[in-house]
């Protein structure tokens, strides 16, 4: 039995132990005597940047959210504005009962100046019916650089009415570093109370943040989604795949017989149409090569790996699968990649062939820009 039960890592939420560094949890007895109690591995996180992985139980998180359905709380769904597809929770509307819902969508900054943000929050709200989920509001906002959290505090107020909040969403939506902008913001703290990393999956159980009425915050641990590709990266390299700054589009005129490769984790071949644009939205850090589509594997089987990359050990992801997709010609149209980004094609009838990784959600939607 471990000589530690009550205590709780304030950075991810787990119960802390002192007897197996291997577990979850760890942490050296000396270190119960600090003020601030963080598990190994949010110490390593914060201090040395070690993103190292843990098991974890997509299903054991999950019946944390189905708790929810028996409380009387406001549920703050936080989505991922770029991934908004891969970061969207399966069967939301059914787990969280008849509790409100504030919808947040997460990395607004993320977007081209030149983005209509009047137009990005009616899609995203409009989206979320389409799935069932009808939010008192819908805000978008940029926990990493502190924009719109004022109205984002303002509504959560407005509409909790004296309630506890949840906060909820996939993993790596940004969750944890939004009540860390929020404390911030209220004057809590300077410090990063909850740990967070580029790494899926920090927060490992519920914490809690009591508030001046004796009501909660609770932030829940990030839903495993295995259907996104950066669910399958390697965290070395998960910053090549997850974008950090303002997104810089890439303009691709290509012919019908073209190929392009997405580092070494997707492939988009363009089989028939006219010539048109494609505009790809993913991490400016991401490689895209273009090549003719008689080349292509060749180039894929020689070149992927080193040249295409991620990932440098392509036997670490599933292996790739073929996607039809048929372009109308009556409207621009993004094929979206989970967890990867999404590609924006021209006005014009085409058929494409996109290859990705097996399991992971391919879509098709209006433009969105």
């Amino acid at each position: 039995m471990s000589k530690v039960k009550a205590v709780r890592c304030e950075g991810c939420g787990v119960p802390v132990q002192t007897e197996s560094p291997e577990q979850k949890g760890y942490i050296p007895e000396k270190a119960l005597e600090r003020e601030v109690i963080l598990c190994q591995r949010c110490f390593r996180i914060r201090h040395y940047g070690d993103l190292g992985a843990v098991e974890q139980d997509p299903e054991a998180y999950l019946r944390v959210l189905d708790e929810i359905a028996a409380t009387d709380s406001l549920v703050v769904l936080v989505v991922d504005l770029f991934d908004f597809a891969g970061s969207w929770i399966p069967g939301f509307s059914r787990r969280i009962g008849k509790n409100p819902v504030l919808l947040v969508a997460n990395k607004v900054d993320l977007f081209p100046k030149t983005a209509n943000w009047k137009r990005l929050r009616d899609w995203v709200s409009a989206s979320a019916r389409e799935m069932g989920v009808h939010p008192v509001d819908t805000l978008l906002c940029s926990s990493a650089k502190g924009l719109k959290i004022p109205d984002v505090m303002q509504a959560m107020e407005h509409y909790r009415e004296g309630r506890d909040i949840y906060i909820v969403g996939t993993t790596n939506v940004g969750k944890s570093t939004l009540i860390n902008r929020l404390l911030r913001e209220a004057g809590g703290t300077q410090d990063e109370m909850i740990t967070t990393s580029p790494y899926p999956g920090t927060t490992l159980d519920t914490i809690r943040i009591p508030l001046e009425d004796g009501k909660e915050i609770i932030d829940t641990p990030g839903i495993v989604r295995k259907d996104r590709i950066s669910e399958w990266v390697d965290p070395k390299e998960l910053k090549i795949v997850v974008p950090n700054a303002v997104l810089r589009p890439k303009v691709y005129q290509l012919n019908d017989g073209q190929t392009l490769f997405f580092g070494g984790l997707a492939r988009l071949d363009y089989v028939q149409g006219t010539r048109q644009p494609f505009v790809t939205y993913m991490s400016n850090r991401l490689y895209v090569h273009r090549t003719k589509l008689a080349q292509a594997d060749e180039i894929w089987q020689k070149h992927r790996g080193e040249l295409l990359a991620p990932p440098k050990d392509p036997a670490a992801i599933p292996p790739l699968t073929k996607h039809v997709i048929t372009l109308s010609g009556k409207e621009k149209e993004d094929i979206v990649i989970a967890g990867l980004g999404w590609v924006a094609c021209g006005k014009e009838k085409a058929r494409v062939e996109l290859w990705v990784p097996e399991g992971i959600q391919v879509s098709t939607r209006a433009a969105i820009i």
